[in-house]
């Protein structure tokens, strides 16, 4: 039943929102997000009390049908896309009027309710209907603003998601015809037989190939610092802090559980590494607080993917944990960058400063997320980092161990400017008054910066939540 709420709620809501305008809007809107968190609170509970929950639509037999699946680690996921999007709706209500966000609320709810069924489908096809559909919210949020950089953005967007679009199709239609099946279990089956596992293996690196497109790696990167930073602050949270990390969990998914990858796990190391330092040094390069967080998004997709090339339980454990970490620590460091524009009216670290004295609760928010972001120890970065590269030194990878305290070290020095710049320095004009903050928009935030407080000082239920759930995971018991 809870399966079907959380497809259901967000997509009927969707729909809504484009027949109802002012103060209705945002309380269907409001309402839709917590009725979404509850309902994924109460699939968590129900996937630790009773096991993985799955649900065939339209009674077609196995593995025929359209199925939904959900495990620990993918229902927990559900629940920290209910959670942030929660929190960005709280957000939204105050960035500007009614009018101007109106048309971002049925494109919002469509990229959650796609996220959703992303994470919880359970076949090829399933999953890139609804990938695409994410995507396709995604475009539509860029092209709603006006001018000549809203147009630059979603042309390049569009065009290296299309390329990946169509490697993608190209891919699933090669694994159906070889093999004449699209459902994860009838896959995991047929790919155990030796002969038939290599038959597949080239189109498993197609279909890899086409999601390291969608997520940013390294060289066709460029585009996801150049697309997202235009965005409106609170959509460019929901959007930055979910979309890559929902497809490295698709690529986790599948080398997991579904297709064999073997082949590519060294070349995808490797790539991990070149994807961690290009983005970092980018963070570390620019002055514009969307920028900068916007590149370390490609770093952090760089760890994932390290944690992917693992291809162990430990390096499952450890890259879930980080994907978690990382959601919330990205989302809300979007949206203390849009506090901090609320407070001081700018982006550009040279014009802002004096944030530490004026907005001591924005200070201590941004100094928790911005701790977890480096990884200093306890927080919740700490630990994912930390399984990670435990495991990439146990299995020898020396060099990807380096490049990953390296990509620590550098993002220590591009979030210290942020703080120096704007919190840490008097401001350039000393008659510059620092505008309030809502008392709903701070409580949503630090709401977030508790979690990811609590998660770094007690990390140890996660963890052990994570490999109970990773034996299955790589058990093939889907």
């Amino acid at each position: 039943m809870e399966i079907l709420v959380l497809f259901l709620l967000p997509l009927i809501t969707s729909l809504l929102s484009l027949f109802v305008r002012g103060r209705l809007l945002l309380v269907v809107n409001l309402t839709s997000s917590f009725g979404l968190l509850i309902a994924a609170m109460q699939l968590v509970i129900s996937v630790i009390e009773s096991g993985p929950q799955s649900l065939l639509f339209g009674n077609w037999p196995f593995p025929i049908g359209i199925e939904f699946y959900v495990d620990g680690i993918s229902a927990l996921l559900v629940l920290l896309i209910s959670l942030v999007y929660a929190v960005v709706i709280v957000f939204m209500l105050y960035w500007q009027n009614v009018r101007e966000t109106a048309s971002y609320f049925p494109l919002l709810q469509l990229l959650v309710t796609s996220a959703i069924a992303v994470s919880m489908a359970a076949d090829l096809f399933n999953l890139y209907v609804w990938f695409e559909l994410m995507l396709i919210a995604v475009m539509g949020l860029l092209i709603l603003g006006n001018g000549l950089r809203y147009n630059e953005a979603a042309i390049k967007y569009f065009s290296v998601s299309m390329i990946g679009t169509l490697l993608m199709l190209a891919a699933i239609g090669l694994i159906h015809g070889a093999v004449g099946q699209l459902n994860f279990s009838a896959l995991h089956e047929i790919t155990q037989d030796t002969e038939t596992g290599e038959q597949i293996s080239l189109f498993s690196g197609l279909l890899l190939l086409a999601l390291l497109l969608k997520i940013g790696a390294f060289p066709l990167f460029a585009w996801l610092p150049a697309a997202y930073h235009i965005l409106p602050t609170p959509v460019l949270a929901l959007v930055g802090g979910l979309l890559t990390k929902i497809s490295v969990y698709v690529i986790l998914r599948i080398s997991g559980q579904v297709l064999e990858l073997g082949a590519f796990y060294d070349a995808l190391g490797w790539l991990a590494v070149v994807t961690m330092l290009s983005g970092v040094l980018g963070a570390a390069y620019h002055w514009d607080l969307r920028r900068i967080l916007a590149f370390h998004i490609v770093s952090q997709v760089g760890f994932l993917m390290l944690g992917v090339a693992l291809a162990s339980p430990e390096g499952t454990t450890g890259t879930a944990f980080f994907l978690y970490h990382n959601i919330l620590v990205k989302t809300n460091l979007f949206l203390l960058a849009g506090m901090i524009y609320l407070a001081a009216g700018h982006y550009d670290l040279r014009q802002i400063g004096g944030l530490f004295s004026a907005r001591p609760l924005l200070a201590f928010m941004f100094f928790i997320s911005a701790i977890s972001l480096v990884g200093v120890p306890p927080s919740s970065g700490f630990w994912g980092k930390l399984l990670i590269i435990q495991e990439t030194l146990k299995q020898q990878y020396y060099w990807w161990a380096a490049a990953a305290l390296i990509t620590g070290l550098l993002t220590l020095y591009s979030m210290s400017k942020i703080w120096l710049e704007g919190f840490w320095k008097p401001h350039p004009d000393p008659n510059k008054t620092v505008a309030g903050i809502p008392f709903a928009v701070n409580a949503s935030v630090l709401l977030l910066t508790l979690l990811i407080l609590y998660v770094g000082l007690y990390p140890n239920s996660v963890i052990a939540f994570l490999q109970a759930q990773q034996s299955a995971f790589y058990g093939g018991q889907i």
